[in-house]
């Protein structure tokens, strides 16, 4: 039932993992053991000889099982008994054995016949409906029955992931070599852990024990278990049993056949529109029950191909679980190529039924079945647990309310319902510490060749690693790294004990040109005290810090030093938090507080193309400032300034370009609404307070600390400004009051396609002096490259023409297609490909309407995003042009 469906792919050095932690991986669920020294093994095969790998052999009279390994040998110790063998594997019939196992092993091989389907159980006729449309409908309609009637189960898995890289660019190859990696060399890891779900949405895990070849990494599947295929998606991708499935698929009856003493039908299931994102393959669905038999599935994300195949057995009376799950892909990035696979054997299963679903009446097709006078319907008045009760048939449809009913009324019950989903981990202290012995005592599947050499090889390295190892090359002395060349600009820290470090901020980016200071260096330090509490409750922690962090820059051409200095006190609570602090110094900022373009993209088109588009002015401030986070949902903020701001001029006029006729612009921005006195010096003491909103936020918990989950919720964001007049004996200070009421958030539609929009508006309530930093500014773009973030800026605006001290409405807004003009193509959708469109308007009192539009291709090469459009003032063209950006999937922040 569980389906680990996740993003990971890891490679045994650290220059790989840069690529290759893009690929996608699917993985499951695992197994444990018995520690006899006799039971049964041997191989199973078709009858062309063929192995089949990861077949299920299951102890019927256990209800216990183990799957064969990709050579299709299996294994499996057991105690001295009868025992019922049960042989399985997709597209092959079963096959049940009675073994005898005394002392030692028996040695029992299957070989297996292709199945054979049968078309007499439905009626199948020319203009008839395909009975798969109702063993679908049926399918679907109890799919929530099957997620909810287990209320607890608990299970030990077994986890096997096994990779190769089978290419690389030729001039990384040796390089790699040297790190230890080889192509077409076998990597494996493995892990066994007991892993027990709760309903609605707890996941308890705990790893037994871990054993990685390569890099020593841990292999638990905790992170990605996602959900199950009764539910509506697997990772974003629509499921065959989703509610909305027959928007997306069309389903096709290929036949019956009969295992284990139901009857079983085999439905093709046929993307309506093929691409990334909806799965293609089979689904085989048990009748009268309409749950899961098996399933074999492919998909492809990000341009990787992806295989899913699930093996289910029954494990109580009406129950069927997945026993074996192998998930294969193979994909290919920046020269990279490699093939991986995971196995997953779900073991000794401990189930705890819901005793509100006992009873499952007839569900009744309405479409086809005649709807009988006893069938009852679902009824608000009355709770769904009593309904429940009722055997009385019903349709699918009236089913269906009355599942989702139940499903609200249980989830309100619970103490704290805004929970979506909570999750605990735990590591074994000895789960790194076994031998060769015990893997091999109690591993379900048996290593092949390679993997045995592969094993060999890397435990080996493992050895010569540790033995370099000694007292000084210790964790203890780790930490107190010592200075190295080059770590004021590459940034580093430097434990002093006791939870206090100290150490340089990445500075390479401080380092740039622009006309007002010339060439201009900056450097970032900083001062940390942590420490962290342990609440009443043994869950949650106090975390409190102690920030100080300066910033110095000079510029070479005014030959200026500015420095200011930040001191931050914050203290976090699992979903709340309190910061506040003080700073202040003489520094340089943009006009537009959002530093609408990159110091370095500034110091590119300043020297190659003579145009500085970042302006600049100097402020000396004092600012203290608070903030608080309520909850995940609710949080304020609040501070207070005082400053000096003085206008600068450009200093330099050095470019590498040197054709007449184009001359740096004045570091006095152009806009519609200013004049002389708007760049003016100028004092100003102003109140800025904050409230960010995000109603009906949900949280998850993961061991005991709780995080909000901010996606499924609209970020609404009121803000108000007040400049207090009067503060200034020259009356050149700053007075006006600022409101903005703004919401940003995206959604998706299923596959079709994804929503992003940022929405803003405000007004100047009073604007007796409004100075040019404190005109409410926009995200402009004069450059060919497009900010992170499908919603963040406009892309062919001027940065300050449009700024106002008067009325204003902003909208940014982005569109995803899943398929729209090229992405017709199945094989760009296959690719990752993504279409998008966006239409960004606004509008001032003073400025004429502006818009513009554009198209984008996203997901290019995996990473990277092109756009084209055009913005216009009213009807006139403005201009146009493409932008180049990193593909809207990728989530980029910088500190």
């Amino acid at each position: 039932m569980l389906f680990i469906f996740g993003y990971k792919l890891t490679f045994m050095k650290k220059q790989v993992h840069l690529i290759v932690v893009l690929s996608v991986s699917l993985i499951v669920l695992f197994f444990t053991n018995h520690s006899e020294a006799q039971g049964i093994k041997g191989k199973v095969r078709s009858s062309d000889g063929e192995p089949l790998a990861f077949a299920s052999v299951y102890i019927r009279n256990l209800g216990d099982g183990v799957p064969t390994n990709e050579e299709g040998s299996y294994e499996y110790k057991l105690p001295k008994g009868v025992y019922d063998v049960l042989v399985q594997y997709l597209g092959y019939k079963s096959q049940l054995e009675t073994i005898i196992v005394t002392d030692g092993w028996i040695v029992k091989d299957f070989v297996l016949e292709p199945q054979e389907y049968t078309l007499a159980e439905v009626e199948v006729r020319a203009g008839a409906e395909d009975p798969a449309l109702t063993i679908m409908r049926k399918a679907i309609a109890k799919a929530k029955y099957h997620r909810l009637q287990i209320q607890k189960y608990s299970m030990t898995v077994y986890l096997k992931g096994t990779g190769k890289l089978t290419d690389a660019p030729f001039f990384l190859r040796k390089t790699i070599e040297k790190e230890g990696l080889k192509l077409n060399e076998a990597y494996t890891s493995e892990s066994v852990s007991r892993i027990t779900f709760t309903q609605p949405n707890k996941v308890e895990e705990k790893v037994i024990s871990i054993r990685t070849n390569g890099d020593n990494q841990s292999t638990s599947p905790a992170p990605y278990i996602q959900t199950t295929f009764y539910q509506e998606k697997i990772n974003g991708i629509i499921s065959p049993l989703s509610r909305s499935a027959f928007q997306y698929y069309k389903f096709q009856y290929e036949g019956s056949f009969f295992d284990q003493n139901v009857i079983v039908s085999k439905i093709k299931v046929t993307p309506r529109s093929r691409g990334e994102q909806v799965f293609e393959g089979f689904i085989y669905i048990i009748e009268d029950l309409w749950a899961i038999h098996s399933l074999n599935l492919q998909t492809s994300m990000l341009g990787f191909q992806v295989q899913a195949k699930q093996q289910y057995a029954p494990v109580a009376e009406n129950v069927w679980m997945p026993l074996t799950h192998t998930y294969d892909f193979g994909g290919k990035i920046f020269g990279f190529e490699g093939n991986f696979k995971y196995l997953a054997s779900t073991r000794e299963y401990e189930i705890e039924l819901n005793p509100d679903l006992e009873i499952v009446p007839e569900i009744i097709d309405e479409k086809v079945q005649e709807v009988p006078e006893e069938a009852v319907k679902f009824d608000k008045s009355v709770s769904a647990l009593e309904q429940l009760a009722a055997e009385e048939p019903k349709t699918r449809k009236e089913y269906r309310k009355l599942l989702n009913e139940y499903e609200k009324e249980s989830l309100k019950e619970q103490e704290e319902p805004d929970v979506v989903k909570e999750s605990y981990y735990e590591v074994d202290s000895m789960a790194k510490k076994y031998n060769q012995a015990y893997w091999d005592s109690i591993r379900p599947v048996p290593l092949t060749e390679n993997e045995i050499q592969g094993y060999q090889r890397d435990d080996s390295l493992a050895t010569v690693e540790a033995a370099k190892m000694s007292d000084v090359d210790s964790v203890a002395s780790k930490a107190k790294k010592k200075y190295q060349p080059l770590d004021f600009m590459n940034g580093s820290s430097y434990s002093m004990g006791k939870g206090v470090s100290i150490g340089f901020k990445q500075n390479w980016t401080k380092t740039s040109f622009n006309t007002v200071e010339g060439f201009k260096l900056g450097l970032g330090l900083f001062y940390r005290k942590k420490s962290e509490t342990k609440l009443a409750d043994s869950v949650s922690v106090l975390r409190k810090s102690f920030n100080i962090e300066p910033e110095l820059r000079y510029g070479f051409s005014s030959n200026r030093f500015y420095g200011k200095v930040d001191f931050r006190w914050s203290s976090t609570l699992p979903v709340s938090g309190t910061t506040f602090g003080i700073k202040g110094g003489r520094y340089i900022y943009q006009f537009n507080g959002g530093e609408p373009i990159n110091e370095q993209v500034n110091a590119l088109y300043t020297l190659v193309f003579r145009q500085n588009y970042m302006k600049l002015y100097e402020q000396d401030f004092a600012q203290a400032y608070w903030a608080h986070r309520i909850n995940g949902g609710i949080t304020y903020r609040v501070n207070m300034t005082y400053a000096h701001r003085a206008e600068l001029f450009n200093t330099n006029n050095y470019s590498f370009y040197n054709k007449s006729g184009r001359e740096y612009s004045s570091n006095q921005p152009e806009n519609v609404e200013t004049n002389s006195d708007s760049f003016a010096d100028h004092d100003i003491l102003k109140l800025n307070a904050e409230l960010e909103w995000r109603p009906g936020i949900k949280y998850g918990i993961r061991n005991g600390r709780k995080y909000p989950i901010n996606d499924r919720s609209p970020l609404i964001k009121l803000s108000y400004n007040k400049a207090f007049g009067g503060i200034s004996n020259e009356g050149n200070a700053a007075d006006f009051d600022h409101l903005e009421l703004g919401i940003q958030h995206n959604y998706t539609f299923g596959v079709s396609g994804k929503l992003d929009f940022n929405l803003s508006a405000g007004a100047f309530l009073s604007n007796d002096q409004v100075y040019f930093p404190d005109f409410q500014h926009f995200g402009g773009n004069r450059t060919i490259f497009s900010n992170f973030g499908p919603a963040s800026n406009y892309r062919f605006m001027d940065y300050y023409k449009y700024s106002t001290n008067s009325k204003y409405f902003s909208g940014i807004v982005h569109y995803q297609f899943r398929k729209f003009i090229f992405t017709q193509l199945p094989m760009l959708r296959f690719s990752g490909v993504r279409e998008n469109i966006f239409v960004n308007y606004l509008k001032t009192d003073n400025s004429p309407n502006y818009w513009e539009v554009g198209y984008s291709l996203d997901n290019l090469f995996r990473i990277f995003r092109v756009e084209m459009g055009a913005g216009f003032e009213n009807t006139n063209y403005l201009r146009g042009g493409v932008r180049f950006g990193i593909a809207t999937f990728i989530n980029v922040s910088f500190d």
